[in-house]
């Protein structure tokens, strides 16, 4: 229903920054709530951050509080996920995935289950 492409992923040191793009075309209608998960080599797909369509709420994991921050430009049908101060450990495959619902509790936001429709991934890595 709805098709996600991310982008602004490459390589950057440890201090670094990079901006990723999330463009959804199709029924954009249905990207009420968007969020961004990762997956390192060997690990599980982890929650990233989150944001509602107004962009009033959002929602970030711990580990990248303060250094992440997530935006979106609906006239664009873009999300955006500005990454500073990147680590190392931020070395992953980046996804965008998007629902037509909303949600009143963080829990759900955070949840994989939680959205229908995902890009193929942009791929980060933080060299130290």
């Amino acid at each position: 229903q709805v098709q996600l492409v991310e982008s602004g992923g490459g390589f950057v040191q440890a201090g670094g920054s990079l901006r990723l793009s999330c463009a959804a075309s199709g029924r954009t209608f249905s990207t009420y709530t968007m969020g961004w998960f990762r997956q390192a080599p060997g690990k599980a797909r982890e929650f990233v951050a989150a944001i509602r369509w107004s962009g009033s709420s959002t929602y970030y994991t711990d580990s990248v509080k303060g250094r992440f921050t997530i935006s979106r430009d609906n006239a664009k049908n873009t999300m955006y996920l500005q990454m500073n101060s990147l680590k190392p450990e931020d070395t992953a495959v980046y996804y965008c995935a998007a629902t037509d619902r909303d949600y009143s509790s963080g829990f759900f936001y955070r949840a994989s289950t939680t959205y229908n429709d995902w890009g193929q991934g942009t791929q980060v890595t933080v060299s130290p």
